[in-house]
């Protein structure tokens, strides 16, 4: 955005003083072609300014002749054209200084508005500036083969004094003016260094680097033309001042090669052994100073510690690595120029670490917290001097592990290193310490960098932050700003009353948000980073049925439905649906979860829900599929502790519903009662050493269940007879409780739980040893029975129910696969459980291997 687009918006009259001089209506016809001139950077009055000047007063003049052709007041603009012509044209560097009043007076006029100026803008000075040095440094060497020619010696010159006493001096400043023209170079490639370092963080970067070569290559030619202007003049200059210039120009020569030396595509900063990697560097002055290689270079890599990357440091690059600390495979590739493109690169496509060695750490300092980094280097010859220059160049800082499950802790070094290192620093030193304003704007860089997503981090999520990093919940938003962050803070020290750091609980709402909640997010239907008891004050008045969405503040990657319900007697109490992960939104998305609760009706604070979510609802297939299936759907239920049974009736379990698995002979249902099942079934719960005692969350209690529905116009043509096992057997007193979940008297069975499940998996026997999923609730606790005959019959069956062989019940059970009796209780936590259960998505399991107190 140029300077004019934002000044054009703001009041005239800030800027009446600005057009006494250069009418305000000219400004907008020159617009942005104004700023593209170096006037703010010609300073002085010799022959270099005063032909500048001169140069864009011609050009101004002609920019508003043809401005005025295709403007309706053609006569008036041509008459201020002419009275500039008139008051500038014997002093354009008046003209000059006019100009910079204007554009400064802009600049404090924006600059106290804004705070800032455009990024673009500043780029476009910093390009003016080395442009017009250039070719002020261009004009030095003119001058200076002038003086030489014009000098003692030659036809036609007059032999005088000054001659030799202004040839030197000349000399002496263009050396000044290319050594800063070095500089300015050398600060451009930092500045695409710490840009590209930015970027590791989800920064915006110019990756472009071929405006970078183009002005290392400019300076390179000039500096060749003034190398040889001094040798020619080396009579001129004597022995003394000579040897001085030409150092100079070695010194500036061998700055520029070196730093044009760049790792253009970083390795991975955060590296496994293992595990293939790609990077790239380019030498920019390579098309340049290698043309008459007679073979390419070959560019190593090779991995050095934070301590070697010091000496390196501390050397400038020019001592050689005596170790590897690494090894690294397919380290070796070519140095290659593409005329096509005029690149010199070296890409390195299939590069392996294979192992690495671990140096000492400091302190507390973890593994993931220490750093190191690859480095390349390179032999060349420069043409056409024929100097010999080592390059090395250095990549970013790198974290390697050799897990997996390190992967969260590295990413957390990487991140601080990038957002908090200085340009000029020793490798690889970073502040422990931050402001937390520098902080905010890092996390919602990175936030926006990860979910993809222009919608960042607002006020009141930098609030939630600080109360939950700095633990300080009683001070006000501005308490935070003057606060400074640790490094421990940020993810060493672990959150009170939580298993995590505040970096690992933020990462698993950076993964969840992008891999389940981009949509939501974008469209600002979730609320996020919001403390559970803010939620309670913001939902406690609000009408039944109003929700939002926040993110788990005590589980990682988890985003919970808040909403309000209301009893009979009209009090309001806001509920916490169980935490959703990845894992269940893969399932079931959020919307439609949302959309199957009843109980939510508005998002806050008052849109209806079909009006929020309804564009990310699925749409769900109803009657046959095209091979004739019945087509089946999940549905996601909550039951809140108010729509519970009366206390009197807490303890039994819920009704199971009426679902027939198979008809039984008539032969077998006699023996099926819980009175002939009793015998043989011992006490449920298990000694008092080993039944543990309720935690209490600070939760209410809920249950909740999702369950497969298949549509209702769909009726079933088989007969409906009763269920296998009656409740009472669940609710017989004799019977002793256990007010663990996981030691509770089971619940009534319920086929419909075990019917998706394959029929190899329900052999008479039980199933195989291993559980097929690790989340699978155990199951209550059958001791040992001493019973003798027990053993060699199946574990629902009472003595009663042997039969000889041949009997008609051994040939039944022989053919019909027998299901295990109990389906094991869901496990409750101070949320209202939406999971859906292991036991009804297609599997049934049943292993009495892993349950406790089973012998």
């Amino acid at each position: 955005m140029s300077l004019w687009n934002l000044v054009s918006h703001m009041p005239p009259e800030e800027f009446s003083s600005l057009s006494a001089e250069f009418p305000r209506s000219l400004r907008c016809l020159l617009a942005e072609w104004l700023e593209n001139q170096p006037w703010e950077f010609i300073n002085g009055s010799d022959t270099f300014c005063t032909s500048m000047a001169s140069g864009m007063l011609s050009d101004m003049l002609e920019k508003l002749r043809s401005a005025a052709s295709s403007d309706g007041q053609q006569c008036q603009i041509l008459q201020q054209v002419s009275s500039i012509e008139n008051t500038f044209r014997h002093d354009p560097l008046r003209l000059v200084a006019v100009m910079r009043a204007i554009l400064e007076g802009e600049k404090a006029a924006v600059l106290k508005r804004d705070r800032h100026l455009p990024l673009s803008f500043h780029r476009r000075q910093e390009e003016l500036k080395f442009s017009l040095g250039l070719q002020r440094l261009q004009h030095r060497v003119r001058e200076i083969q002038a003086l030489r020619e014009e000098g003692p010696g030659r036809d036609g010159a007059v032999d005088t004094p000054t001659a030799p006493r202004e040839l030197p001096t000349l000399t002496l400043e263009a050396v000044k003016e290319l050594e800063a023209a070095k500089q300015q170079v050398l600060k451009r490639i930092q500045i695409w260094k710490r840009q590209q370092q930015l970027a590791g963080n989800g920064a915006i970067f110019e990756e472009n680097l071929a405006p970078l070569q183009k002005r290392c290559e400019k300076l390179v030619e000039v500096y060749f033309q003034l190398q040889q202007q001094v040798m020619a003049a080396s009579t001129e200059l004597g022995p003394e001042l000579l040897a001085r210039l030409l150092e100079c120009l070695n010194e500036v020569l061998s700055s520029l090669v070196k730093s044009s030396f760049l790792v253009e595509k970083q390795p991975p900063q955060v590296l496994k052994t293992q595990t293939k990697f790609q990077a790239s560097v380019r030498f920019l002055l390579g098309p340049q100073l290698l043309k008459a290689a007679p073979k390419p270079y070959v560019v190593r890599a090779d991995m050095v510690t934070e301590k070697q990357a010091r000496e390196l440091e501390l050397s400038n690059y020019s001592n050689t690595l005596s170790e590897s600390t690494g090894e690294i495979m397919h380290n070796m590739v070519a140095l290659e120029t593409n005329p096509t493109s005029g690149t010199c690169c070296a890409n390195f496509k299939n590069v392996l670490l294979k192992k690495i060695k671990r140096c000492e750490r400091k302190g507390s300092e973890s593994v993931t917290e220490e750093k190191c980094a690859v480095l390349f280097s390179t032999n060349v010859a420069l043409t056409p001097s024929n100097i010999s220059i080592h390059l090395q160049v250095l990549s970013l800082p790198i974290v390697v592990i050799v897990h997996g499950n390190q992967d969260n802790n590295a990413k957390a070094t990487v991140l601080w290193d990038n957002a908090f290192s200085e340009i000029d620093r020793v490798p690889f030193v970073v502040a422990e310490r931050v402001p937390w304003e520098k902080m905010c704007d890092t996390l919602n860089l990175k936030f926006m960098a990860e979910v993809q997503t222009t919608k960042g981090l607002l006020k009141e999520h930098y609030f939630f932050l600080a109360q939950k990093i700095f633990n300080d919940h009683s001070a006000r938003f501005e308490d935070f700003q003057s606060r400074h962050v640790s490094w421990a803070q940020f993810n060493k020290e672990i959150l009170p009353g939580r298993g995590f750091t505040f970096w690992q609980w933020f990462d698993g709402v950076l993964d969840l948000t992008k891999r389940c909640l981009k949509s939501y997010w974008s469209d600002r239907l979730i609320v996020g980073f919001i403390s559970k008891q803010y939620v309670c004050k913001l939902l406690s008045a609000e009408p039944d049925g109003t929700f939002l969405l926040r993110f788990s503040d005590s589980e990682i990657g988890g985003v919970t439905i808040a909403y309000v319900i209301r009893g009979k007697d009209g009090s309001s109490q806001v509920e916490n649906i169980q935490p959703f992960s990845a894992k269940d939104l893969s399932i079931r998305s959020l919307g439609d979860r949302i959309r199957d609760l009843g109980q939510l009706r508005n998002l806050y604070p008052n849109i209806p829900k079909d009006q929020a979510f309804g564009s990310h609802y699925n749409k769900e297939q109803t009657g046959k599929d095209v091979r004739g299936y019945v087509s089946t759907a999940i549905k996601m239920t909550v039951e809140s502790e108010r729509d519970q049974q009366p206390p009197s009736t807490m303890g039994a379990p819920p009704e199971a519903p009426q679902v027939q698995v198979f008809s039984l002979p008539p032969m077998l249902q006699p023996e099926l009662h819980p009175e002939n099942l009793q015998p043989v079934l011992p006490p449920i719960c298990p000694p008092t050493p080993f039944c543990p005692q309720p935690i209490p969350t600070g939760y209410p209690t809920v249950e909740s269940n999702m369950n497969m529905m298949v549509p209702d116009r769909l009726s079933s043509p088989f007969h409906s007879p009763s269920p296998i096992l009656s409740s009472p057997l669940a609710m017989d007193p004799s019977l002793s409780h256990c007010p663990e979940p996981a030691f509770r008297t089971p619940g009534p069975f319920m086929p419909s739980q075990y019917m998706p499940g394959e029929v190899s998996q329900l052999l008479p026997g039980g199933p195989s040893v291993e559980p097929r999923d690790e989340e699978m609730p155990e199951l209550p606790p059958f001791p040992a029975v001493e019973d003798g005959p027990l053993q060699s019959s199946p574990r629902w069956m009472s003595p009663s129910m042997e039969q000889s062989p041949g009997s008609e019940l051994e040939q039944f059970l022989q053919d019909v696969p027998l299901l295990p009796p109990f389906a094991p209780l869901p496990q409750h936590s101070g949320y209202p459980n939406s999971s859906p259960s292991c036991w009804g998505l297609g599997e049934a399991r049943w292993d009495d291997s892993i349950r406790p107190g089973h012998a």
